[in-house]
């Protein structure tokens, strides 16, 4: 698939800044500063070709006095994530764009129905739904026993989905019926030019029917808000709309007025699930006749990219944030730490990415954390690895010596609302990792799991902080305590801090990111060595 266009705003070719406006006051990037050349200021250029201020990666920092600058700047995966978002519009495209990231990386395909073989050194992964995902990359050390390291993150985010009966007609509108998915904040879908994403099920002329993906890239839809001449007392009173009837996406004006179809009769059935224009649009999009189309399974997507912004460009605006930053920081980490022919050279243990669907409706599917999904692939890796001859509970020994980092993002502390947060415990962006507590199991953190991983951010200079929700609140959860009772893993709950969350526009610091993707591919290299210094049993 192919990523936007990453475009640049234009500015003169030749204009001097301070490394204070170059770099965010982190102290992840105080090394890179103090290595500069006093003699000579940082300049940062621009292209000379007019772009647009929307972009991926607009305003791309390139140092040119210093090659310990350059070699950090390389290093970013901020506009690569930005593509990932761009590209991610639905949980299915998140996972076909992951399946091709990890193609392209020389990891092998595998089908969850057939037989596996396996070898210590190689990378495999495999789907499941088209909606989660599991990577993994075996030590070459590996022996009978030998544990897991993972990774573990989701690939949905709250949105709206279509009904099976999507078509509705109100005042001469033709109007979209949807179902609200997870605990969004729908009041932030209204007036944004939103369209449709998602799989559908075609069926080819050879009888045969083919899974296909579809996204519909121009604003479709619209969910209008009632002016406030109509409803003086909405800023006194509060936005309260009706989720059953005032969060009704419109398409179009009557039917008559917005396509011609050969078959008017057909088209104006009360029995059609849904609109004749949309399938339309779908055929269009796809290719196909709309009778060759069998069944669609659609998200209801705002169609602003993802960018960059803040006056330093320090924050990621975007949705779907939650959780597909985690996810793509996840898989770009495992890619990054077994690139190399030697990187695994070393290793005893297997490093392994698990992206699951439906988190935010509790994980209990079949593509869900709540499936048994990843530790079926981890007694299959085990059984295969064994080459038949299985020692004394290998698989439990392994599970005992794995480890599970929970990747979901956390609350960031609102500069309005600065009470919502216990008065110690206050994440700021820009400042690491998150990692979360909760005395109640809401987190899976324990005492030594949360020891371990700050560990290796230690080692590695990387910068952390630490949640615990106020005890007058509610605290929310993730698929760590699922994952970590399901067969007794050891797990570590963390995440990016970011604003918004649960919004259909989101918001994180640009070196979280980056603090994110070197933390975790430090856990894949580092925690072997940095387990067998503690012993608590």
């Amino acid at each position: 698939m192919a990523a936007m266009h990453r475009l640049q705003l234009l500015k003169p070719s030749s204009s001097p800044f301070t490394t204070s406006y170059l770099f965010p006051k982190c102290p992840h990037y105080f090394n890179y500063i103090s290595k500069q050349p006093q003699s000579k200021p940082l300049v940062r250029r621009f292209s000379t070709t007019p772009h647009f201020l929307f972009c991926s990666k607009s305003n791309q920092q390139i140092p040119q006095s210093s090659n310990d600058v350059a070699e950090s700047e390389s290093q970013s995966i901020v506009g690569d994530l930005l593509d990932y978002l761009n590209e991610s519009w639905t949980q299915f495209h998140a996972t076909a764009e992951a399946k091709r990231q990890l193609i392209a990386a020389g990891f092998n395909l595998l089908n969850e129905n057939d037989e596996w073989d396996l070898k210590p050194g190689g990378r495999y992964f495999f789907t499941r739904n088209m909606s989660s995902l599991v990577a993994f990359a075996i030590g070459e050390k590996y022996s009978v026993g030998s544990g897991f390291h993972v990774i573990a993150a989701h690939t949905d985010s709250p949105c709206l989905k279509l009904k099976p009966k999507s078509a509705s007609s109100k005042s001469g509108y033709q109007m979209v019926n949807v179902q609200t998915y997870g605990g969004g904040l729908w009041h932030t879908w209204f007036d944004r030019d939103l369209t449709v994403a998602g799989r559908v099920i075609v069926k080819a002329s050879d009888g045969s029917f083919m899974h296909k993906l579809v996204k519909v890239k121009r604003p479709l839809l619209r969910v209008p808000t009632l002016a406030i001449h109509l409803d003086r007392t909405v800023n006194k009173d509060g936005f309260k709309p009706n989720l059953e009837n005032h969060l009704v996406p419109l398409l179009a004006t009557k039917l008559e007025d917005s396509v011609d179809f050969k078959d008017k009769s057909k088209s104006q059935s009360s029995k059609a699930a849904h609109h004749p224009l949309l399938m339309k649009i779908l055929s269009e999009e796809l290719g196909c006749n709309v009778d060759e189309i069998m069944s669609i399974e659609l998200n209801v997507c705002d169609t602003q990219p993802s960018c960059l912004g803040g006056g330093n460009d320090e924050f990621i605006f975007s949705g779907r944030l939650d959780n597909l930053a985690s996810s793509y920081c996840a898989l770009k980490a495992l890619v990054a730490s077994c690139e190399l022919p030697g990187d695994l050279a070393s290793e005893h243990a297997i490093r392994m990415v698990a992206l699951f669907d439906n988190e935010e409706v509790g994980s209990d599917s079949v593509q869900g954390a709540g499936a048994p999904t990843m530790f079926q692939a981890m007694r299959r890796i085990v059984d295969c690895l064994s080459h038949g001859y299985l020692r004394e509970s290998a698989f439990e020994r392994a599970i005992r010596q794995s480890f599970l980092v929970s990747a979901d993002m956390a609350h960031g502390v609102h500069p309005n609302f600065v009470d919502k947060h216990e008065d110690h415990h206050r994440p700021e962006l820009q400042k690491g990792l998150v990692i979360k507590h909760n005395a109640n199991q809401r987190y899976a953190t324990s005492g030594v799991t949360a020891f371990l991983f700050k560990e290796i951010a230690k080692i590695h200079c990387l910068p952390t902080q630490e949640f615990v929700v106020r005890n007058d609140m509610g605290c929310g959860s993730t698929i760590g305590p699922i994952l970590a009772s399901g067969v007794g893993i050891r797990t570590v709950d963390c995440g990016i801090a970011q604003l918004s969350m649960h919004s259909v526009r989101e918001i994180c610091g640009k070196e979280d990111i980056d603090i994110a993707y070197k933390h975790f591919k430090a856990f894949y290299k580092t925690f072997s060595s940095v387990d067998k210094k503690l012993n608590v049993d």
